[in-house]
């Protein structure tokens, strides 16, 4: 079986082709730059009024780069659904300037670019330059959705439905969708279109960013020997940790990570681990929030991923570097590959 794994991050992509009749070691392997980036670059290389259609996808620096292009005088068009990528919000993405398209009006003297977290058409042209066909037997795709509900701001519905799944201890592979993915997580759903819509007729296994890494933290060799320690994701953007016991999460709490010390980092840890976290302590620290099931025997080892992960080393607990596969960059793309596999 041979399974692509993309795991869109802020800074980078990153790709894994794993075949099971080999070691995960041998797999096929990308990190790219994350798509928002080169199409922020690709913007400001032109000089002319923009129209912008595809999908809802991963902002980034996209919203800033549109309001610098608008500043030079060059109007900016999306269509309805990819505008969605600056704000689920239609009157908000007006409010800054941009103009929503209208199929009465003619569009042919702009620049027109295609959104969307992934680009299939491209990575097969890459992959036939290396003789290697783009063949798979699933599809598997990692992005940060934090959900949509116009009743309730990013950040509260993100926790909420974080949550909802963790109303039980849960193996993190159960974090994954396939034809189940909830309207509310537009990102994802535009994913499955983009899949669809390039004719592969595969229904991809799709995954938060956060929870595919904290799936492939437990296929560390070091963290396989434990059996309760705290797995934790530190992002550019948010920092996602879990206790771990028996192989299920008994808890969760999410951060942005520009908030985060070595100290307050080292206190939430311990505090997820003692059941004694609340949510009202990260909220009102400007976190997401903080959900505790059951408290863990004891932390083992702090397993920690992500490209802010030096920070755990201004603490004094004893962590370690995941390295799943041997690659500290695939951490999210083995988690996908072992959910897809369901184990």
């Amino acid at each position: 079986m041979r399974i692509l794994a993309i795991d869109v991050g802020t800074g980078t992509q990153d790709m894994m082709i794993y075949d099971t009749q080999k070691e995960l070691e041998n797999s096929i392997k990308l990190v790219l730059p994350s798509p928002h980036l080169y199409i922020s670059q690709k913007i400001r290389e032109i000089e002319n009024d923009l129209y912008f259609n595809g999908e809802i996808m991963g902002g980034g620096k996209i919203k800033k780069t549109l309001v610098e292009h608008m500043e030079k005088g060059y109007k900016v068009v999306m269509e309805p659904t990819c505008a969605k990528t600056i704000r689920d919000n239609i009157d908000q993405v007006k409010a800054i300037g941009i103009e929503i398209a209208d199929e009465s009006k003619d569009y042919k003297d702009y620049t027109k670019i295609t959104l969307g977290d992934i680009n299939i058409s491209k990575l097969s042209e890459f992959l036939l330059g290396y003789d290697l066909e783009f063949d798979f037997d699933k599809i598997a795709i990692a992005v940060q959705d934090h959900g949509y509900n116009e009743n309730m701001g990013d950040r509260d519905f993100r926790f909420e439905k974080i949550r909802e799944k963790v109303k039980e201890p849960i193996s993190p592979l159960k974090f994954g969708f396939y034809d189940d993915v909830p309207e509310y997580f537009t990102r994802m759903q535009a994913v499955r279109r983009q899949i669809k819509n390039e004719g592969i007729e595969e229904v991809p296994l799709v995954m938060d960013t956060k929870f595919a890494s904290i799936a492939g933290m437990c296929f560390d060799e070091v963290a396989m020997k434990l059996n309760s320690f705290i797995a934790i994701d530190i992002g550019n953007g948010h920092t996602t940790a879990a206790s771990i016991e028996d192989g299920k999460i008994q808890g969760v709490f999410e951060h942005h990570t520009s908030s985060l010390t070595g100290e307050s980092l080292e206190r939430y840890i311990k505090r997820l681990a003692s059941g004694e976290i609340t949510h009202e302590e990260v909220h009102e620290d400007f976190g997401h929030g903080a959900h505790v099931l059951n408290p863990i025997s004891k932390i083992e080892k702090v397993i920690v991923s992500g490209p802010k992960r030096e920070l755990i080393e201004k603490t004094n607990l004893d962590w370690h570097h995941a390295a799943p596969g041997g690659d500290v960059m695939m951490t999210g793309t083995v988690g996908l590959i072992k959910t897809a596999l369901g184990r």
